[in-house]
């Protein structure tokens, strides 16, 4: 599932430089993993048992990311996971801005 994000990590560069960086795990619903998601990622239910879940640990990620552009590589899937934990949370989505580093790469 899309909403079932397990883990997020955030590294906030200014001016060329790492300001700040978090990773939590989060605890998804329902705390499910298919074998090539663990696969993809090495996380399993019994490493997110215990994590918060995504609106807890969101309340920490929303004040190092401010007004600040999202960027990630293949930022397309990541933005679809955002929107749908999101929704399946019942949050407001802020409109995130995403940058794509993939597209980037391949327009090099």
């Amino acid at each position: 599932y899309r909403s079932s994000v397990c883990s997020v990590g955030v590294v906030v560069v200014r001016a060329g430089r790492v300001t700040d960086s978090l990773y939590r795990l989060i605890r998804p619903e329902p705390n499910y993993y298919m074998s090539w998601n663990t696969r993809v990622h090495g996380l399993t239910a019994a490493d997110t048992d215990s994590a918060p879940t995504f609106p807890e640990v969101w309340q920490e990620v929303v004040p190092l990311i401010g007004g600040l552009p999202l960027v990630a590589h293949n930022s397309p899937f990541d933005e679809s996971c955002l929107r749908a934990a999101f929704k399946r949370y019942e949050l407001e989505y802020p409109d995130y801005r995403f940058y794509c580093t993939c597209r980037a790469a391949r327009r090099v």
